[in-house]
């Protein structure tokens, strides 16, 4: 059982990634240096790929690594500090919450896609690579980023179901990690439900 003081440097920890998460990076990108916000522009959302989209392929591409760092600092960095097991897992779904639900922008956010991407690389790599290999492949097919996206959640998903532990870190998939990891897979795929509507409706942008 941790005393006193562990339990403030977790929480602490916990809410330091979720302010970490809250950082829209694509955004406060779009108007420091084109004074431009994104969320007046494509899809009107914050993440990533609509960055690329308003802002072309340099502000995507750093856009997209900030948001991968966000979660897998929160994993790696503010997760150690505490002793607590399941620390690192807490402190990535904090980013995720934050990027998703944003304390900077009234609570609202991007759809997680990258940011789940960073606490799942540092937590389970080798799912997690499987997961961005699918996207590689049916975003190039399907020339929607929406589609590859929920197909690599859905992928990386079934994977931590099936099997026992991460390969490469030998992490073990115990009932907490299978529950937080389908969770963040639910709130990915969630977050696309309208783009998930466009896709039926064949109306889903394309890159």
């Amino acid at each position: 059982m941790m005393d006193a003081s562990e339990v403030f440097v977790t929480a602490a920890a916990i809410l330091v990634s979720y302010v970490l998460g809250s950082i829209p990076t694509g955004l406060w990108m779009g108007k420091a240096w084109r004074g431009i916000d994104i969320r007046e522009h494509g899809s009107q959302n914050i993440g990533a790929t609509n960055t690329l989209r308003v802002l072309g392929k340099k502000f995507g591409a750093l856009a997209l690594a900030g948001d991968v760092l966000k979660g897998a600092i929160a994993v790696l960095v503010l997760g150690a500090l505490s002793t607590w097991a399941h620390a690192p897992l807490a402190c990535g779904a904090a980013a995720i919450a934050g990027h998703t639900w944003s304390v900077f922008l009234r609570f609202h956010g991007g759809k997680g896609v990258a940011t789940s991407a960073g606490v799942l690389l540092a937590l389970i790599p080798v799912s997690t690579i499987t997961g961005i290999a699918v996207f590689a492949t049916v975003a190039g097919l399907s020339r929607m980023v929406s589609a590859g996206s929920i197909t690599a959640a859905a992928v990386i998903g079934a994977l931590v179901l099936i099997l026992e532990r991460d390969p490469l870190t030998h992490l073990e998939h115990d009932p907490v990690i299978r529950g937080v990891v389908l969770l963040m897979v639910a709130v990915v795929i969630i977050r696309h439900r309208t783009n998930i509507q466009r896709i039926m409706r064949g109306e889903e942008h394309k890159f």
